[in-house]
């Protein structure tokens, strides 16, 4: 599969999947619809990952350009934290296809510049995602001084998709792909295997988005109930059997407006991984 129907299909997938909080087929949410996220994969995908001069656009204006076209068409922060977690995928599998896909995405990472920093900074100021605030050094409302690696190296502590430039990835490919593989495998649909993963990701971490909206002691209360969650579904024969109980946390976290956007996001980048090979 190329890598633009890997984004767009991973896209699709993800809404499939009955995750808890969060936008998908069996219910709306936070002012948003699942069409809202339908629109957002189709128009960022041509300019995510464009390839029509061999892979040698940069991460930056890849980022930019797709957020961009995103909000002319949403007008809302669907698809940041996706766009942020993809580009570079999409980057190295078409400047690197010749390396193992998670080599050629070391690389990528390695090479961004001061400009990738730049036009990043320019397209989260154009969604304003909840919750960014205000730094003393290294803010997004400056001008960057530092690489986008150097950036994300430096919000990682805190922030899930910059934890993952600043690893290279290393628990998607080594947690988040195996454990979507074996539910898979178990239980014969994708889209529970990917409620599996969006389980195993508001679990494992204090979901980055409600700890920016409402502080770590709440994102820390969603995790510990997302773990007795995960550990009930992930024990079932049939995970069907668990989809009342999943449907009534998701109206409780909606009615808290509790998004898990980051292990939203995540579970997106982990189908597109399962896509790829």
């Amino acid at each position: 599969m190329n890598v633009q129907s890997a984004y767009t299909n991973a896209c699709q997938a993800e809404l499939e999947a009955l995750k808890p909080g969060n936008v998908h087929i069996f219910a709306d949410g936070h002012g948003m619809q699942v069409q809202h996220f339908i629109d957002s994969a189709e128009v960022s995908a041509p300019l995510l990952c464009d390839d029509s001069q061999y892979g040698d656009r940069s991460l930056g204006q890849r980022i930019l350009a797709a957020l961009e076209v995103t909000y002319a068409k949403v007008a809302c922060n669907t698809n940041l934290g996706i766009i942020l977690l993809a580009a570079p995928i999409v980057q190295a599998s078409l400047r690197y296809p010749q390396l193992p896909l998670r080599a050629g995405l070391a690389q990528v990472l390695n090479e961004t510049t001061l400009e990738d920093a730049a036009l990043t900074y320019a397209g989260i100021r154009l969604v304003s995602p909840a919750g960014m605030g205000e730094r003393n050094e290294h803010d997004i409302s400056q001008q960057p001084q530092i690489t986008l690696l150097e950036a994300m190296q430096l919000a990682s502590a805190h922030d899930m998709v910059a934890r993952q430039y600043s690893e290279g990835y290393a628990q998607l490919f080594s947690q988040a792909l195996p454990l979507y593989k074996t539910f898979v495998q178990r239980w014969q649909r994708p889209a529970w295997a990917l409620t599996a993963v969006y389980l195993y990701w508001l679990s494992s971490v204090p979901d980055s988005h409600i700890a920016r909206k409402y502080g770590t002691a709440v994102a820390l209360e969603v995790q510990q109930i997302a773990s007795q969650h995960a550990q009930a579904f992930m024990a079932l024969d049939n995970p069907k059997h668990y989809m009342a109980t999943l449907l009534k946390w998701d109206q409780s976290l909606k009615q808290a407006r509790l998004n898990p956007g980051t292990s939203a996001d995540l579970t997106v980048i982990t189908a597109m991984l399962a896509m790829l090979g």
